[in-house]
């Protein structure tokens, strides 16, 4: 990652971000003490960061501890994005009108942080199982749905040497070609579950990640009359833009209940309107198998940093990393720089456009 840069040409926004996660997570820290927040810590029971620092999945709660409505925010599901993500949330951790705002409606902020912070550490979108967190709430004890496209273009995904030969990008853009960039995006994205060595690997277990959040979930919302959720995303659509992608089932009057919150801009992957692929195994499943009984709608905020094409091929260079160990450090330096570009918008109105989008989804939450 490049080195930060100076304190006296940036926004006042930028004290919210870092550029590692042990910063984030002393932000977060930080903040939280500093408003009152009542934390509790998830520490990883088998793995360390990149820094070898501890890894955790941290809780800020805000609020009377008996409210009756939780606003869930979390970041860092897909760990290279939590950089947008947490700053955020030391941004809502900051902000004391909003906090005196959910006190008036009887609700509670509840924070998650780093929901994958093994990915986030190491600035890899899976965890330390190589599985893609957005795709692992699945009821393992049934048979696992096949991904016959994925199948057909992996082979092209991961050439022997990176960045790609000529042979081998010509390849796969004839492929893309013939099939078109939609295919494609849902090829790779939709998750697979066959190769535990492959990008977009939805496991075949239930991760520490997803146990945990289902403990966060049962322990702070049980008894809760209402769970709103906003998932903070990144790497995908316009840059800078929080596009409010529904998470729910597919049912019309659900997303017309979450549009109603959020309002009409939000998309669905059901319907063709969202820039995301139809996916399985989202984490909001994560709710009816916790939380059978709440009162649930929730969006995932996903901010636009690069064109699409860039983003994926920033996430097959770190795969190629993934499964090249021997790579030597400036090839592993170029990798790590393009998946930072990818998830992160490292400029001032990017991280003020994040700030102010995701405070008025909370506001939104709360209003409605």
């Amino acid at each position: 990652m490049p080195a930060s840069p100076d304190a006296s040409l940036v926004s006042p926004v930028s004290q919210y971000f870092a550029r590692s996660y042990a910063e984030a997570r002393k932000k977060f820290l930080n903040a939280a003490h500093a408003c009152g927040a009542a934390l509790t810590e998830f520490p990883h029971p088998t793995e360390i960061g990149h820094e070898g620092e501890v890894l955790a999945m941290d809780v800020a709660w805000v609020g009377d501890a008996d409210a009756p409505r939780v606003l869930m925010v979390t970041s860092g599901t897909h760990g290279a994005e939590g950089f947008c993500g947490a700053g955020a949330q030391v941004a809502l951790l900051a902000d004391r009108g909003l906090h005196d705002a959910c006190r008036a409606a009887n609700t509670a902020l509840l924070l998650v942080h780093a929901v994958n912070p093994y990915g986030f550490s190491h600035l890899r979108r899976v965890n330390e199982d190589n599985v893609d967190l957005n795709r692992n709430f699945m009821d393992f004890e049934q048979p696992l749905p096949g991904n016959p496209a994925y199948a057909e273009v992996a082979p092209l995904l991961l050439p022997p040497q990176w960045p790609p030969s000529c042979e081998d990008h010509t390849a796969l853009m004839a492929t893309v070609s013939r099939k078109g960039m939609a295919w494609y995006q849902a090829a790779v994205s939709a998750g697979q579950y066959q190769d535990p060595a492959g990008m977009f690997f939805g496991g075949q277990k239930a991760t520490w990640s997803n146990y945990t959040l289902r403990r966060i979930l049962a322990r702070f919302g049980a008894g809760r009359r209402s769970l709103r959720w906003i998932d903070v995303h990144t790497g995908l659509g316009p840059w800078g833009y929080g596009e409010p992608i529904y998470m729910g089932p597919d049912d019309a009057g659900q997303l017309q209940r979450t549009q109603a919150i959020w309002g009409n801009g939000v998309t669905s992957i059901y319907d063709g309107s969202s820039t995301s692929a139809n996916l399985t195994g989202l984490a909001w499943l994560a709710v009816p198998q916790t939380l059978p009984a709440v009162d649930y709608a929730g969006v995932a905020l996903e901010f636009g940093t690069l064109p699409l094409a860039e983003v994926l091929d920033a996430l097959r260079g770190d795969h190629w990393l993934h499964v090249h160990p021997e790579a030597d450090e400036n090839q592993r330096a170029l990798i790590r720089r393009a998946m930072w570009q990818a998830f992160y918008g490292d400029a001032d109105d990017w991280r003020e456009g994040v700030v102010t989008q995701v405070t008025d989804a909370v506001h939104k939450a709360l209003h409605a």
